[in-house]
Order: C-alpha cells, then sequence, then structure tokens
C-alpha cells in the first residue's frame, strides 16, 4: 500500500488524469443508460431503412442537406426541430433515424424527439461523414448561391 501511495505522490499528474477519465467513463455509462433512443450505426441504420417504415430526418442546415443527402430523408435543421413537432407528429409510432454531419447535433435532436414522446428514435453514429465513409448511397444537390 506504501507503494501505491509513494507512486501517486511522485506522479500525481498521472493519478490525477486517471480519476478524470474515470470520472468521464462513468459519467458517459450513466448517460447512456437514461437515453431512451438507441445509437446505430450508417450499417445498421440501412437494415432498418430496408425493413421498416423508417423516416430520416436530416438536422443539418439547409446548404449541407443540399450538398448531399440521404434519399427521401426530410431536412429540419437542429434549430427548427421544436417548432416543427407538429408536422413530424405523423411519424410518432415510426423508427425514425435521426443524422447530421457528425452526430453531435443529431444526439440533441433525439432528446428533444424522445421527449415529445416519438417511440422508436434512433441516433445514426458518425453522421453524414459515416455513411459517406463507407460509402452508402447519398443523392447530391447543387448549391444554391
Amino acid at each position: 500500500m506504501e507503494q501505491y501511495i509513494e507512486f501517486a505522490t511522485n506522479h500525481y499528474l498521472l493519478v490525477f488524469a486517471l480519476v478524470c477519465v474515470i470520472f468521464l467513463l462513468i459519467q458517459d455509462l450513466i448517460a447512456n443508460s437514461f437515453n431512451k433512443y438507441e445509437n446505430i450505426s450508417p450499417l445498421i441504420a440501412v437494415t432498418k431503412m430496408n425493413s421498416d417504415d423508417v423516416v430520416v430526418l436530416d438536422v443539418r442546415e439547409q446548404h449541407e442537406f443540399t450538398k448531399s443527402h440521404i434519399e427521401n430523408a426530410l431536412n429540419i435543421p437542429l434549430g427548427k426541430v421544436e417548432e416543427q413537432l407538429p408536422a413530424l407528429e405523423k411519424h410518432k409510432k415510426h423508427p425514425l433515424i435521426v443524422t447530421c454531419q457528425t452526430g453531435a447535433r443529431s444526439t440533441a435532436a433525439c432528446k428533444t424527439l424522445t421527449k415529445a414522446g416519438f417511440e422508436q428514435v434512433y441516433n445514426m453514429i458518425g453522421g453524414m461523414q459515416s455513411w459517406e465513409d463507407n460509402k452508402l448511397p447519398i443523392k447530391l444537390g447543387k448549391i444554391k448561391d
């Protein structure tokens, strides 16, 4: 036991870093256990799209969506998701896959949708960046000036 104490006093920065990493891992584990939505990979998203009546919601801004997007995806920017909830009401019972560019904005949108009572919400991990990295099909559009 004395050796551990001696190590901790001699390498306090390493011990502090270890404590921080453990804290962040525990925090992430707890946060993910209370999520009412599920994180899925783009490949699992494709499987769901092929087998269910899935709605894809892209929460990127219009100019990002116009460059490239998943075929038949709905575009509602993250800032407008709450005000567009009545328009999404008809999809409340359907599986809803939410995507953005990297997966950060879609997490916030998933939380909003689950609070609003959507039952089957899926966050696509990595967003469109991961979708394109996996060489999955996209619809290209022209950028409007």
